[in-house]
């Protein structure tokens, strides 16, 4: 199993970024796939979720409404497209997935999710 994000970089605030979460080693239907990010300085927090159940998504209060959670199967790839970021959006985002399912993520459970990416960097700035 491997996850690689992509898509990480510099943006004004009110700017957008599409991060990708590419894996490999399992379909991205078949298990929840969350994002977390952590700023300098700060526990990681969780982000959003996709689920295998039905595809529903969690997102954290602080990015409803302008972060999107989509799945391509074709692809095998994930994607969260992120709008009107804010400065506090910065961190370093990473996709995890869990054998288990989205609640991990609702709970912020991070220590307990399966694999990891490592991670790509967004920067907003004001």
């Amino acid at each position: 199993v491997q996850l690689v994000e992509s898509g990480g970089g510099l943006a004004q605030a009110g700017g957008s970024l599409r991060l990708s979460c590419a894996a490999s080693g399992f379909p991205v239907d078949y298990h929840a796939l969350g994002w977390f990010r952590q700023a300098p300085g700060k526990d990681r927090e969780a982000v959003s979720c996709i689920s295998t159940v039905d595809g529903s998504t969690y997102y954290t209060d602080s990015v409803k409404g302008r972060f999107t959670l989509s799945r391509d199967k074709a692809r095998n790839t994930v994607f969260l497209q992120m709008n009107n970021l804010k400065p506090e959006d910065t961190a370093v985002y990473y996709c995890a997935t869990t054998y288990s399912e989205c609640w991990l993520v609702k709970m912020n459970q991070y220590g307990s999710m399966d694999y990891w990416g490592k991670g790509t960097l967004v920067t907003v700035s004001s």
